[in-house]
């Protein structure tokens, strides 16, 4: 699936929707997350992230912006897309940019990151993005041929503290090294200040999920803020 890099372009700046649910959860459901999907890009979203074969499907069915899909398998470790088998499937779903696992832990089928990424190019017309952790996690991806880094995992290695919030510190970090690749924020963006702050620290375009798409958890923050 060919993203141009006209398209890609036309993602500087602005905001990409996770539409992502549980196992379990009333929401849970390939249908449901295209309808979200669609909804968030009625709201402006330019580009959707989306977890799951059949919810790629349904999605890249719903929407006409560029998606980025992944799948998670498992819990602990390298989970996000963790081999070039998961990452096909996911192109082959639909998706334009595959998002994978793009630390620099051992991945569960024994390739390594940049033998990852040249299999996902060299069988498929995605585009990968690399999940990373660190600033040295990012420099490894670049050099792993990754289309795109984000810092998705950052403060889920044991590199660096989970913050509050987005990692800004992470993210100047990165944008200032210059590797010539678009970087994506994305972690625990609550609030359109703290997407705008993302944004003026470096970053190409910002991801933002449970804020706007995991009605379970925004329900919550309100509760605790009643009691």
């Amino acid at each position: 699936m060919l993203l141009t890099p006209e398209a890609l372009e036309s993602l500087r700046g602005r905001l990409i929707v996770s539409c992502q649910a549980y196992p379990g959860e009333p929401m849970r459901d390939p249908r449901t997350t295209a309808q979200v999907a669609a909804s968030a890009v009625v709201g402006g979203a330019a580009a959707v992230r989306v977890q799951g074969l059949a919810d790629v499907q349904h999605t890249r069915s719903a929407v006409e912006v560029p998606l980025i899909g992944l799948w998670k398998d498992g819990h602990d470790g390298v989970f996000i897309t963790p081999t070039l088998r998961h990452a096909l499937a996911v192109a082959n779903s639909g998706a334009h940019v595959v998002a994978i696992d793009g630390t620099r832990r051992d991945r569960p089928d024994g390739l390594t990151l940049a033998q990852t990424v040249a299999g996902i190019h060299a069988e498929s017309h995605a585009l990968v993005m690399a999940d990373c952790g660190s600033f040295q996690d990012a420099a490894a991806a670049v050099e792993a041929g990754a289309n795109l880094v984000g810092t998705t995992l950052a403060g889920y290695t044991g590199e660096r503290p989970k913050t509050s919030g987005p990692d800004l510190d992470l993210l100047e970090e990165i944008a200032s090294a210059g590797f010539g690749v678009p970087l994506i924020a994305e972690g625990r963006i609550h609030s359109p200040a703290q997407a705008r702050l993302a944004l003026d620290a470096g970053a190409f375009a910002v991801v933002v999920g449970t804020a706007i798409t995991h009605p379970a958890t925004i329900a919550g923050w309100f509760v605790d803020a009643l009691a």
